[in-house]
């Protein structure tokens, strides 16, 4: 049985003035059903428009996917026709968007615009999409669910639009669900309340999510394999345990230095990546993280990495992710073991 979707070598480049940008390119993922792949990454590193592709929702011209396939159950969404696309979109596969006070229209009321994709996908009277609404709103924790549908995007909380926001990409009950950076601005509590919902949600119908993030403690507690990206590029991939306890490369081993420690007593300063995430119009010779990375060799800066398979499942686009040595100078440093547990803690 082929997997729910199947992304294959996807290469999406945006064709401008100043040249190519290649902000997806060559990347390459599976998801089962039930299942949940986190993305991770600074800004501009592809997660977006990876998402955005998938759900084919970047305009061509500029954008233009060079070469690659996305199969949903076998079938390539590449290959349908518009009409056949937007069938799939909002219906069996939705997007949770990246900042719901932007992607929730200010003049129309909330529980008509959970109501929209039902009438439009299900076929529903406009009084059973609403009543359907509004239980929706109900079952993401919106209290007083009947009133609250009435009431316009700026009369809820940063929190509660997250919620409306859920509860549209749930309304047709999609086989899978891509969020985008859900947690951005909102605080702490808010955040754990998100990303628990959304677990909820995952156990009671089965749906996989891809859950995009630039932190990756958000995905630490319900990713079951996690996907790092960098200039386009996945640059490790692996079972959330294989990245957190056991990561292959130094990007990698940037983000999780990044993090806050809550494991030892001497907290000290954050520890970033130096320097900036480069141009995807001129990258870099050699591998696009060099000329940030502290470990990077003269091969480094001659040689594009291959994203290859080191330790069965386990994938990193390294030269020395293979080299045991080059490992142990990284985990001899930092215990990646209470560092981890920490994290998803």
């Amino acid at each position: 049985m082929a997997p729910l979707l199947e992304v294959d070598d996807l290469h999406m480049h945006f064709f401008t003035r100043d040249g190519v940008v290649k902000a997806c390119d060559g990347v390459t993922f599976t998801l089962e059903a039930g299942r949940t792949l986190g993305v991770v990454g600074e800004s501009g590193s592809g997660k977006s428009v990876t998402a955005m592709t998938i759900m084919r929702l970047i305009p061509e011209p500029p954008g233009k996917v060079v070469s690659g396939d996305i199969r949903f159950k076998g079938e390539s969404i590449l290959a349908m026709s518009e009409r056949e696309q937007r069938r799939l979109r909002g219906n069996r596969i939705a997007m949770i968007f990246q900042d719901p006070m932007t992607s929730l229209n200010p003049v129309y009321r909330i529980g008509e615009q959970i109501a929209e994709p039902l009438r439009l996908h299900k076929k529903m009277t406009r009084k059973e999409a609403w009543a359907a609404a509004v239980e929706l709103l109900r079952r993401v924790g919106i209290p007083q669910a009947e009133e609250r549908a009435r009431n316009y995007p700026h009369e809820f909380s940063g929190g509660m639009r997250q919620r409306a926001m859920i509860a549209m990409a749930l309304a047709c009950g999609p086989d899978i669900l891509i969020a985008d950076e859900p947690t951005t601005a909102l605080d702490v509590t808010i955040q754990a309340q998100i990303l628990e919902l959304m677990q909820e949600i995952q156990q009671r119908t089965e749906s996989a999510i891809i859950m995009i993030t630039h932190d990756l403690g958000v995905v630490a507690d319900m990713a079951d394999h996690i996907m790092v990206m960098y200039a386009g590029k996945a640059v490790e991939y692996g079972s959330a345990d294989e990245v957190f306890y056991h990561p292959l490369h130094p990007y990698t081993w940037g983000l999780l230095d990044s993090l806050p420690r809550h494991d030892v007593d001497d907290k000290g300063a954050l520890c970033p990546i130096q320097g900036q995430p480069p141009s995807l119009i001129h990258l870099p010779p050699g591998c696009a993280f060099g000329p940030r990375c502290a470990y990077a060799g003269p091969a480094c800066r001659r040689t594009v990495p291959p994203l290859v398979d080191i330790e069965q499942g386990h994938l990193s686009a390294c030269l020395f992710a293979g080299d045991a040595a080059f490992i142990a100078r990284y985990e001899n440093r930092v215990t990646r073991a209470g560092a981890g547990a920490e994290v998803g803690g």
